[in-house]
């Protein structure tokens, strides 16, 4: 198998709300896959999130669309480069309306912070330094 790139798709109330969320915590849009219904957040390359009002978002699936407020369907983690943007990105999301949901944690290896988005899904941010993984 050859995977060239990750599509995450999540529901969301209010798209203008939403892409000015992502926007304030410095990611961008991909103009080519966005619309009236939906729009993508840029993650890097190889990683989109689509932005789907829930409505467009029910038409691909024949299951209930979940309220991330009242559970947990998925997390979404996001690697950054070293423990200071994991405080960055988290103060970001906290000023454009997220809701910390766990606070800091540090492992020694790793270093993570989480929040809720303004619909209610769970992000993780974290930086691992692999050559402190504790040794089997």
């Amino acid at each position: 198998m050859s995977t060239q790139s990750l599509y995450l798709n999540l529901p969301i109330s209010d798209l203008a709300r939403s892409t000015a969320f992502f926007t304030a915590l410095g990611f961008g849009f991909n103009p080519k896959f966005s619309g009236e219904h939906a729009t993508c957040l840029v993650i890097n390359e190889h990683i989109q999130v689509m932005l789907l009002t829930h409505s467009f978002f029910a038409g691909f699936t024949p299951k209930p669309v979940t309220d991330a407020h009242a559970s947990t369907p998925a997390f979404m983690s996001l690697s950054v480069a070293n423990r200071a943007e994991v405080d960055e990105l988290m103060q970001k999301a906290l000023a454009a309306g997220g809701i910390e949901h766990s606070p800091a944690k540090d492992h020694g290896f790793m270093y993570q912070r989480g929040f809720f988005d303004l619909d209610g899904h769970a992000w993780e941010i974290f930086y691992l330094n692999e050559a402190e993984f504790p040794k089997p």
